[in-house]
């Protein structure tokens, strides 16, 4: 572990981003990074090199074939260290919305009347829709956990009693991509569990700023992005506890004996998964930088998240101290960041601006030179609990641990003019 003193390197970690020296981007500041972060370096190379050395098909008799299968397990194998599970257990496919889709039509055919699921309207759409339609397809109740309106929040003990004997499947996210702040999925699995539910945990917007031990965590799904964790773009999924059994194959008949192609109907994206590790070659540069080499895979993970935390902690107090600052803006989630807490406040800052429409607001932004974004971002429902506009929704502002304290008082400043 890196000493307790140490500070992320800005600089170093800029280095490693070509999104930085780019002239396209020149003098701009990225603060949409919760719809897709930039790749990192070894993401970029990895995928050149895949396409000019191995774009074959994968698993044949021949090198170049060989060495294409090869990479595809290797991902396999590292996400696997990275997360602290399994090689079998970690599943690729073209994009978290999709495999949330196949997933909950597996879950579709064990479900049936009688049956209990609980979902949550914090949620982007494309997990707790998938998970309601598969119930209402069934004659399976569905219960909806809601946020309390004013600040976004669930609350456990709501959760609590809402979970009975007939509770079957459970679906959270890890963290909204609106409100921000960490859910405790090890609380609530555990729960979960104990009333002898099945939990997904869709960690998109979680991700991207820590690296979850999902072993710790104890999920029987995890998903989350990797094109917003710096990688490639597809969704990686970890299905653990047994649960690959119980699903019914989605993939081919004949494949049904393999667990790792009975959540997968279409062929996979061979370059997209032999590079997938290939972001994980740069936590362990990253760690290195920092003073920790020749270390386990997941815990040069466990250090550089914490790293990544720190960073986005420093940034976003004073973030949330400017707007809170500015007369009629609503932020929604906590506004300020508490240190101690064991849960992580994501630099996912979404507002509504008194008397704005958040796409004006955005367009004000851009013409400083400052990428962010407006509307409800696929969390629709938890717009309108908060009660305000769907369409037009809020503005939100995100970053990452390649964002510098520079960016976030060029935005800060922005915004106080916008908004004076």
């Amino acid at each position: 572990m890196p000493d307790a003193d140490v500070t992320l390197d800005v600089d170093f970690v800029r280095s490693q981003f070509p999104a930085f020296g780019t002239s396209a981007l020149q003098d701009w500041r990225f603060f949409e990074n919760a719809g897709g972060s930039y790749a990192c370096r070894q993401t970029i190379d990895a995928l050149a090199e895949y396409y000019t050395e191995t774009k074959v098909q994968p698993y044949g008799r021949y090198p170049a074939s060989a060495a294409a299968g090869q990479g595809m397990d290797r991902a396999h194998q590292r996400w696997a260290e990275a997360l602290g599970v399994n090689a079998d257990e970690i599943h690729f496919g073209p994009s978290t919305s999709m495999n949330t889709y196949v997933l909950a039509k597996a879950f579709a055919e064990i479900l049936g009347p009688g049956d209990e699921v609980i979902v949550t309207n914090q949620d982007h759409e494309a997990n707790t829709g998938a998970v309601r339609r598969a119930a209402d397809s069934v004659g399976a109740r569905t219960h909806e956990w809601g946020v309390d309106a004013s600040t976004g929040l669930l609350d456990p003990e709501v959760f609590g009693s809402l979970l009975n004997s007939r509770t079957r499947l459970v679906s959270i996210p890890h963290a909204s991509n609106i409100v921000g702040i960490e859910n405790d999925v090890q609380l609530l699995t555990a729960m979960a569990h104990e009333s002898g539910a099945r939990i997904i945990v869709d960690g998109v917007s979680f991700a991207p700023h820590s690296l979850a031990n999902i072993a710790e965590l104890n999920p029987d799904v995890y998903l989350f992005s990797l094109y917003k964790t710096y990688s490639v773009h597809q969704g990686l999924m970890v299905v653990r506890n047994g649960l690959i059994d119980e699903l019914p194959n989605q993939g081919h008949y004949f494949n049904a004996a393999l667990s790792g192609k009975r959540l997968t109907p279409a062929g996979p994206d061979h370059a997209q998964i032999a590079s997938a590790g290939a972001v994980l070659d740069y936590v362990e540069v990253l760690a290195q930088r920092h003073g920790e080499s020749s270390v386990p895979l997941r815990q040069s993970v466990g250090s550089v998240s914490k790293l990544w935390r720190d960073h986005e902690n420093r940034l976003l107090g004073p973030l949330l101290e400017r707007l809170r600052a500015i007369p009629g803006v609503r932020l929604i989630g906590p506004d300020r960041v508490d240190e101690s807490a064991r849960l992580h406040r994501c630099p996912t800052v979404a507002f509504e601006p008194a008397g704005r429409k958040p796409a004006a607001v955005v367009d004000e932004l851009a013409k400083r030179r400052i990428m962010a974004g407006s509307g409800h971002f696929y969390a629709r429902r938890l717009v309108e609990a908060a009660g305000l506009e769907a369409e037009a929704g809020v503005v939100r502002v995100s970053f990452v641990h390649y964002t510098t304290m520079e960016d976030v008082e060029a935005l800060g400043s922005a915004l106080e003019e916008i908004l004076a």
